[in-house]
């Protein structure tokens, strides 16, 4: 029997089953996947002040990091994308990419370092999530760290304040968001019908931005232009995160045996292919190899020659 699956994450607000992007990516791929995985929501303790958020406890093992956790729910034949393409694979790990380059700078500052954002949304959610005295520590804790993780990857010298780099964050993530809309087009998800771990990540991203009530952010009304996102986002949380909603199964054992099938098949084919050649072989006139008349020896010569 399967060991229980346990993740430790932030929990939910704002019509979301979490806040925390990180999260967000976790719980929807399991949605994805079919994983049966149990939703922990913490708060900052000083027990989890240090801690790595999300968290996958399953048996005696532990994963941190949503691309960690992705590989072990693969491991565990829970696996989202094994229906893409190596093009298509490709193309996700590059869209990841982007994702992490352009959109999660803007990302942190709307929610971490605007001043009206943070005060009014940010700091009193998670505020209220955590104990006293940490409820006054931890929220500017983190919005330094934002601050310091966006002057790290998208400060250049001599730019050193973040007013110098507001107006490149934001424009790497309208472009950014521009792409993934041209990419998606008309369709539910990103690779066909069925979502992937490219889905995973765009929900895990964008999903707050669009459900986040925020007072101040050009991004978010630069979003809400979008209607393909963010009518993805809310299909997303229709169908895998309602409750009158039963998530529909994912063909995971349907598509395994398809697997079987084709490889069997192919077996099946390379075995009939040498058969035939075998029997072409067998039933072809067998001549005997034609072999060179050998030459008389020079003592042969000598010993036929008159004396």
């Amino acid at each position: 029997m399967a060991a229980a699956m346990e993740l430790r994450c932030w929990g939910g607000g704002w019509g979301l089953p979490s806040v925390h992007t990180e999260s967000l990516i976790v719980l929807a791929y399991a949605k994805f996947s079919g994983a049966k995985v149990t939703a922990s929501p913490i708060d900052w303790t000083w027990k989890t002040l240090t801690a790595t958020v999300p968290e996958l406890v399953c048996g005696d093992s532990s994963v941190k990091e949503p691309s960690q956790i992705l590989n072990f729910l693969r491991k565990q034949r829970f696996n989202a994308d094994y229906e893409l393409t190596a093009r298509q694979g490709a193309d996700t790990m590059a869209y990841i990419a982007l994702l992490e380059e352009k959109l999660r700078p803007a990302l942190l500052h709307t929610f971490w370092v605007d001043a009206e954002n943070y005060a009014n949304l940010t700091r009193p959610w998670f505020a209220s999530r955590s104990p006293f005295p940490l409820n006054f520590f931890v929220p500017s804790c983190q919005a330094n760290i934002a601050l310091s993780r966006i002057l790290l990857t998208k400060g250049e010298s001599p730019l050193h304040r973040i007013t110098e780099v507001e107006g490149k964050i934001y424009s790497d993530a309208k472009e950014c968001l521009n792409l993934l809309s041209y990419r998606l087009g008309t369709t539910n998800y990103f690779f066909g019908n069925s979502p992937t771990s490219l889905d995973a990540f765009v929900f895990g991203f964008v999903a707050p931005l669009h459900k986040a009530s925020l007072p101040s952010s050009p991004l978010q009304n630069h979003l809400r232009q979008l209607d393909n996102l963010t009518c993805f986002c809310d299909n997303i949380l229709a169908v895998y995160f309602n409750s009158s909603h039963p998530c529909p199964p994912p063909p995971v054992q349907e598509t395994m045996d398809a697997n079987l099938q084709k490889l069997t098949q192919l077996v099946n084919k390379e075995s009939n292919l040498i058969e035939k050649m075998d029997d072409n072989l067998r039933s072809s006139p067998q001549h005997k190899p034609h072999r060179p008349d050998p030459k008389p020896s020079l003592a042969s010569e000598k010993s036929s020659t008159p004396a």
